[in-house]
């Protein structure tokens, strides 16, 4: 990418693709297993593989950075893709709709528009005028307004309103919602405090996440077997306390810390998702019904990837602003060495008796970024016994 726009609209691109392929897998579980105990097993399978795609991707992503480039990153893409073009061409079965099906362009249009705005809004605060930013924050609301306007009465609405009047449902999404906000604070910040307080690689910090990922597919594998068991509300329960044992694992550490304790606590967050996703994915199908099913599905992925945009802006914004009050009070400390911090060769290009009060004010951010994820797990704990607890 020569400049920040192309890379953004290679990168919305990616995002058409990588949306249908986030919902299409357990879209497809759904219509092709009826049976409930078999599509959770398959759905725990669904999750297993991208939880795999998830060990490799830090390791193989670290290697790339430390090796070649960040560029090799994005590059490796292409043969995978590749494989996976030859593999749907292979094996993918096309059916032939029964009448052509209608895309609502217009409510597209509005929801895109909506929730951009909305995100400038939340990544610019702390960054721009205030004005700026309530601005944004108030044009997204308009347009998203408009947007459920349309949907009432679009042929083909992208998201029907009726799913909203389904109370069970609105569970569903809230409690993911809220999980997935906080999960994506341990997820991506534990690489960050490995590299940045412990001086580790690229590899090393995306290697802190491999056993997050081993327990969530022993987790996911789990909830197939023993679902039928423990009743939903139970087996988020479970999910969201180990969640809270990362969290506020991650809150208490400070800059001395061993590397094999941050792994340890941040593999509780893993148990915690792999139970949460299954459960409540499989919940969403059955509350929406067949009716709605590809739809309440779809709109459960959306929710998630919200939760988790808005969530890592909010959480960049926090961190943005602890170090900007870091620096204000170390004159001889720079917003550029902060970056820098957590590179492992420039940072050994840093001046070595400013590295400890540098990893201080880093350290600050990152307690306040645990502190607003126990929060929402503590909400979601509050909703899970409102809908769940039966």
């Amino acid at each position: 990418a020569p400049n920040i726009y192309f890379f953004l609209v290679a990168r919305m691109i990616m995002g058409i693709g990588g949306g249908g392929m986030g919902s299409l897998p357990y879209i497809i579980a759904g219509y092709v297993f009826p049976n409930i105990k078999k599509r959770k097993q398959i759905l725990g399978y669904l999750t297993a593989s991208f939880n795999g795609a998830a060990i490799l991707g830090p390791l193989v992503g670290g290697w790339l950075i430390d090796a070649l480039s960040w560029h090799w990153v994005f590059y490796i893409n292409i043969p995978i893709g590749l494989v996976a073009l030859l593999i749907a061409l292979v094996y993918y079965k096309p059916v032939t709709p029964k009448s052509a099906p209608v895309f609502d362009l217009r409510g597209a249009f509005l929801l895109v528009s909506g929730l951009i705005m909305f995100l400038m809004g939340i990544q610019l605060l702390g960054l721009t005028a205030t004005w700026i930013v309530v601005g944004l924050i108030l044009l997204s609301l308009v347009l998203l307004i408009f947007f459920f306007l349309h949907e009432a009465k679009a042929e083909n609405p992208i998201i029907p309103l009726s799913i909203f009047r389904n109370r069970d449902l609105n569970g569903d999404l809230i409690l993911l919602a809220t999980t997935w906000g906080a999960f994506i604070a341990v997820n991506t910040y534990l690489p960050m405090l490995a590299q940045a307080l412990l001086g580790m690689s690229a590899l090393m910090g995306g290697m802190t996440l491999i056993p997050n990922s081993v327990v969530e597919i022993i987790a996911s594998q789990t909830v197939a077997t023993i679902q039928e068991k423990i009743r939903t509300f139970t087996l988020v329960m479970i999910g969201i306390v180990t969640m809270m044992i990362s969290s506020g694992g991650l809150f208490l550490a400070n800059n001395h810390t061993p590397l094999w304790v941050l792994i340890v606590v941040g593999a509780f967050s893993g148990i915690g998702v792999g139970f949460i996703f299954v459960a409540l994915q499989v919940k969403v199908q059955i509350d929406a019904g067949m009716k709605d099913m590809a739809t309440a599905t779809s709109t459960s992925y959306l929710i998630r990837i919200l939760a988790q945009t808005v969530m890592a802006a909010v959480y960049g914004v926090i961190m943005n602003l602890a170090l900007a009050s870091g620096i204000n009070s170390h004159s001889n400390i720079t917003m550029k060495m902060m970056n820098e911090l957590s590179d492992a060769k420039s940072a050994k290009l840093l001046p070595q008796h400013l590295l400890p009060e540098m990893r201080e004010i880093f350290h600050s951010g990152i307690h306040e970024i645990m502190a607003v994820s126990f929060i929402l797990l503590l909400i979601a704990t509050v909703f899970n016994f409102y809908f769940n607890f039966k």
